[in-house]
């Protein structure tokens, strides 16, 4: 299956769309922060495994949001429609974080699975079709 920037946003194409790009770009701040406060929480409590996991998370949300074109300008690499298709693997590496590191029975599991539930919502509510560029606008219904 090829990997399309449209492929996961568009599956939520019916949800009603509240987020706008600017919005996005400062949930996906807030998500950086809780996931590195959270980090440092797990560790200082002396679960490594839960704080990596979360370490981990905080850095791919934040390189993917450093390298995003929210606006539809041109001047990063990642689309704005693309950054939706890497938000949902964020949130399945949330989610399944616990059990790969080895931490899915402790309380620590909790937050990664509602930070991904978190994640799909904010997917499915994001109007990925406003950071697109005009001129470069591709009709997938063709």
């Amino acid at each position: 299956m090829k990997l399309n920037p449209a492929t996961v946003p568009n599956l939520f194409e019916k949800a009603p769309k509240p987020i706008s790009p600017r919005v996005h770009a400062w949930l996906d701040v807030a998500v950086t922060s809780y996931f590195a406060a959270a980090g440092a929480f797990f560790w200082a409590r002396g679960n490594k495994r839960a704080a990596s996991a979360a370490f981990l998370n905080a850095g791919m949300v934040a390189g993917v949001s450093l390298m995003t074109d929210y606006y539809g300008t041109g001047e990063k690499p990642i689309s704005f429609k693309m950054h939706g298709t890497l938000d949902v693997v964020q949130a399945a590496t949330a989610a399944t974080a616990p059990l790969l590191m080895g931490f899915a029975g402790e309380r620590e599991a909790l937050f990664f699975y509602g930070q991904a539930a978190n994640e799909v919502g904010v997917v499915a509510m994001t109007d990925w079709d406003a950071g697109e560029r005009e001129d470069e606008a591709i009709d997938y219904a063709a």
